[in-house]
């Protein structure tokens, strides 16, 4: 039996995909700035992300932070795999924006996920792909890209390279980037 609410192990397919990025984690951050007008200048930042198991074992939690224009800003990605068919649902919530995104849905194939899904950006519909790759026990890379063709063509919008910390405090704050935690 599983530890996830006393699941069959064979009923949990993919259940355990994201629990590479269980724990503490730096995060070296990169954002075009703009998005599908033709932008080319990149901003760089750090942050740091704390992801927790929920719903049971079948998803997780993380509490990012970081600085965005000199403000302090918080996410929380909220991570959620359907046992039955391995497929992942992954929602993004902020303090800038002040609501939920459609969720992106997808899974991992060959050590990599692939995640897309709807939205919209100044009034018009797009596509969302989420990427991870290059995953190993201490670090990991995120990348998405926005399409305003229907996934014909991607642009790359930002990259998140990930290397675990495990000397970050259980509940970190904006102070630990400043270096004062």
């Amino acid at each position: 039996m599983s530890k996830v609410d006393n699941i069959p192990d064979a009923d949990m397919l993919g259940v355990h995909d994201f629990d590479f990025l269980l724990g503490k984690w730096r995060v070296r951050h990169k954002t075009l700035i703009g998005r599908l007008v033709g932008a080319v200048e990149w901003v760089e930042a750090d942050a740091i992300d704390v992801v927790r198991p929920a719903f049971g074992g079948l998803g997780n939690v993380g509490q990012f932070i970081r600085y965005v224009d000199g403000e302090a800003y918080t996410g929380m990605p909220v991570r959620l795999c359907d046992p039955k068919n391995g497929v992942w649902r992954i929602w993004w919530l902020d303090t800038m924006e002040q609501s939920m995104e459609p969720p992106v849905i997808g899974g991992f194939s060959g050590g990599e996920g692939l995640f897309i899904g709807d939205d919209v950006l100044r009034g018009a519909p797009i596509k969302v792909r989420f990427t991870w790759t290059d995953i190993t026990e201490n670090t990991a890379r995120w990348d998405q890209a926005f399409s305003s063709d229907g996934g014909r063509t991607w642009e790359l919008n930002a990259i998140m390279e990930f290397t675990r910390d495990n000397s970050l405090p259980e509940t970190p704050t904006h102070a630990c980037l400043l270096g004062a935690e």
